[in-house]
């Protein structure tokens, strides 16, 4: 096909000549892209003209109208025309152009460090020029630095911009200008009917009085001056929601195609005898609540199918998860199988490791421990008792998936806060089962809370279940903030506290001093409070240390040894001790709701009244003051979770920067929460009644992401 060119005379595509799709045209075919080019159109995922047309602007720039100079305020991004009164170039630490911009309303300075001799020809005294940039405040006036610039013609007046100016995402190599070029051929191939975008949802699918396809896809690219410019900052123009309604309802049918996928694999139906989860369930001194009791049963239904059950379970910090995991773990056992728990860090999985040994070992089953720290010795053993199958329970943490390890007979998978592992590694593991081509079923647990829409949003892949009961006696924590200012008070009442036979952590977000951060380093932190308070047994735990001292002193801690632990975050999971009631958490302005959530669920797993602490470096911004608000007015998790979503948005809550999933091009599940329902409704319509349409709407906003689904 020869290069497209706009048609001539404004006619279209005609009965004898319809559009071509623009997916049909890769970019080759439009001027200035050669192979150098087209190479870094495709590190921005761009490959054909519907590619191109779906690269979105990210942000407008409004220069379709000037503004007088007189009227310019620092941080404004303006369009300025005027005439060139002064141009010089200054040396001093660094060569710079410097060039005096009036239009009769007041004067502007133009900035340039970098420069050459055409473009200081073109700043001549007496040129008329238009300039965009931002007005920042100088040394002496309002001034640009490297403004876009220029020269008009002082006999003709020369029109301003007939819409807004696009902003795209970008690439090293190519930049807004060359962008905005590629895409004005293809806006116009597309104007005049010479290309068509495809529209694969039918009417009678899309919610009533949304925007056509192509008439959002030309609106966002060149949105008109009069333009509601706060609906479309705020993403809730009628073309952005169009296009986001389509992008989330193509990652729902990604990830529901994904679902069927797994359910026509085969896999072991776990039927168990019963036996080893009454002895348990036996032993245990308590009694499962009735949300555990649900949440049990239908993991119990699940390993009974012989398809791959694909289940993740959440539960605020303390619900009694993991009790729930080890049930259905022994249900794999009971029914031959072997099963592996892996953990995101060292301290979660040794946490598991004793909590099941203490379940397990009296029922004489075997379990192994696997870590990147074990010695050569135990790693060799470790790896022969899990491929001979002598272990039928392996806990550990990424090592799990290693090359090396090979499983007898896998058939349970349990996944714990699996939004902090990478991709890959999740399907690692699950794949490491895969035996005579049965596939083990897959439990997922997070104690992050997330709220409902988002959850069936971002994993419609799994079946829910959510555990929304905490075990009776738990007391909640209360929760104060006190500035740092007042550190003193609070080591008074870490003493009161540890005099009175109680436990306290104390939790610095650092390990090293770091003067730019203002954080104490715990181990200054331990020094200091070892000083202030010697009458008390203080120990100290952090990321950096090896293996066995850390267990050394988190045994000591649990069996009352030590009465003070000097911490970082590492504790924020996975570590239960009754006797604790009091959390002092440093810097709490640094770290997210759901962090502050988890660390302070470490605390009030007693009887005793619990405290938790928040102090914090004064002044406090506002997002931090929000977030410290909104801990002090509730423990519920996922209420906190549901301020976490408003606050920072998904990404963090979800872990999208590891998963792959929901990366968002247009859509924004926080903005966009209302479509949710709709989307999760058409998505199911769509696979019943046009089951041909969900790959093509896929791949227009998916693309090779895809892949990511198959975890």
């Amino acid at each position: 096909m020869p290069k497209p060119t706009p048609p001539q005379g404004g006619g279209g595509a005609t009965a004898d000549s319809p559009a071509i799709p623009a997916s049909a045209i890769p970019v080759e075919q439009l001027r200035g892209v050669g192979p150098g080019v087209a190479a870094r159109l495709a590190q921005l995922q761009i490959h054909n003209l519907a590619e191109l047309l779906f690269h979105l602007p990210l942000r407008y720039q409004d220069r379709t109208r000037l503004h007088p100079i007189g009227s310019l305020r620092p941080g404004s991004e303006v369009a300025i025309e005027g005439e060139v009164r002064l141009s010089e170039i200054k040396f001093g630490r660094r060569r710079m152009l410097l060039v005096n911009l009036a239009d009769g309303s007041g004067s502007l300075l133009l900035r340039f460090f970098h420069f050459s001799a055409s473009q200081k020809a073109q700043l001549a005294p007496g040129t008329r020029l238009r300039c965009f940039g931002e007005v920042r405040r100088g040394p002496h006036s309002l001034e640009m630095v490297h403004p876009e610039f220029r020269p008009i013609d002082n006999k003709h007046a020369s029109p301003v911009d007939a819409h807004l100016t696009p902003v795209y995402p970008a690439t090293e190599g190519l930049q807004q200008l060359s962008l905005r070029r590629l895409l004005e051929q293809a806006i116009t191939l597309l104007e005049q009917g010479q290309i068509g975008l495809e529209e694969y949802l039918p009417t009678t699918l899309l919610p009533p009085g949304m925007m056509p396809l192509r008439e959002a896809v030309l609106l966002l690219h060149r949105p008109p001056p009069d333009i509601a410019l706060d609906a479309l900052a705020e993403g809730e123009h009628p073309a952005q929601q169009r296009l986001a309604f389509e992008e989330l309802l193509a990652h729902q049918l990604s990830l529901r195609q994904l679902r069927l996928a797994q359910q026509h694999h085969p896999a072991p139906a776990l039927a168990g005898d019963g036996r080893l989860q009454q002895a348990l369930l036996t032993a245990l001194p308590f009694q499962l609540t009735n949300a555990q009791q649900q949440v049990h049963a239908q993991i119990s239904a699940d390993l009974r199918q012989p398809h791959p059950m694909q289940r993740l379970v959440q539960g605020d910090v303390g619900s009694g998860k993991t009790v729930v995991a080890a049930l259905a773990a022994l249900q794999a056992l009971e029914s031959g199988f072997q099963a592996a728990i892996m953990a995101p860090t060292e301290l979660l999985a040794e946490q598991h490791f004793r909590n099941f040994s203490q379940w397990l070992v009296p029922l004489r089953i075997p379990l192994v421990w696997l870590s990147g720290r074990l010695g050569a010795k135990a790693r060799r053993e470790a790896l022969a008792a899990i491929g001979s199958g002598t272990a039928r329970l392996a806990v550990g943490t990424h090592a799990l998936f290693q090359d090396e390890v090979e499983f007898a007979r896998l058939g349970l998978v349990i996944v714990d806060e699996q939004h902090r592992f990478g991709v890959h590694q999740r399907l690692a593991l699950r794949e490491k089962g895969v035996v005579d081509g049965l596939h083990p079923h897959q439990l997922i647990m997070t104690a992050t809370p997330i709220p409902r829409t988002l959850a069936m949003t971002a994993y419609a892949d799994l079946d829910l279940s959510v555990i929304d009961e905490l075990p009776p006696g738990r007391t909640p924590v209360e929760t104060v903030a006190i500035s740092e200012a007042r550190r003193d008070e609070v080591i008074s009442r870490v003493a009161s506290a540890c005099e009175q036979g109680r436990q306290a952590y104390w939790v610095c977000t650092l390990i090293e001093e770091s003067e730019a951060l203002q954080c104490q380093a715990a181990e200054v932190t331990l020094t200091q409070l070892q000083q202030l308070l010697p009458q008390l047994r203080i120990g100290l735990v952090h990321g950096r240390m090896k293996g066995a001292d850390k267990e050394a002193v988190m045994a000591a801690f649990k069996a009352g040894e030590l009465q003070l632990l000097v911490a970082t975050t590492v504790i924020e999971v996975g570590v239960d001790v009754p006797n604790a009631s009091l959390m002092i958490i440093e810097n709490a302005e640094r770290l997210g709701l759901a962090q502050l959530h988890q660390l302070r669920g470490r605390v009030g797993r007693g009887s005793a009244k619990s405290s938790c602490v928040l102090m914090y470096q004064a002044p406090l911004g506002k997002l931090a003051a929000k977030r410290i608000a909104v801990l002090r007015e509730t423990t519920d998790g996922f209420v906190i979770a549901q301020q976490d979503l408003e606050i920072r948005g998904p990404g963090e809550l979800l872990g999208t920067r590891q998963t792959g999933i929901l990366q968002l091009r247009i859509a924004d599940l926080q903005r966009h929460q209302a479509l949710l329902p709709r989307v999760n409704q058409i998505a199911q319509q769509l696979l019943q009644d046009h089951p041909q349409l969900a790959e093509p709407l896929i791949s227009r906003w998916l693309g090779s992401k895809t892949r990511y689904g198959s975890v």
